[in-house]
């Protein structure tokens, strides 16, 4: 039973992370610009300085376009 009290051990560390400490944290998808193809995760817009539209929509850093936000999928990857 070695493999297997091996793979349980890494699924029960795996979840008992705090929130924050994943490679995709507290994400909840990213903001993507359509003309440039440039994508932003949401937990990373503050830290790149983007600037915002008067509705608090990030603005595209290469074009100064509205970005579109587009929630992650159900795996948690806001890719």
């Amino acid at each position: 039973m070695g493999i297997f009290d091996t793979v349980t051990e890494a699924f029960a560390s795996s979840a008992q992370r705090a929130p924050g400490e994943g490679s995709e944290g507290d994400s909840a998808g990213a903001y993507w610009c359509d003309d440039c193809a440039t994508r932003v995760r949401d937990v990373d817009v503050d830290d790149e300085g983007l600037d915002r539209d008067a509705d608090g929509t990030p603005l595209c850093p290469d074009c100064g376009e509205t970005m579109r936000f587009e929630r992650a999928s159900s795996t948690g990857c806001a890719c």
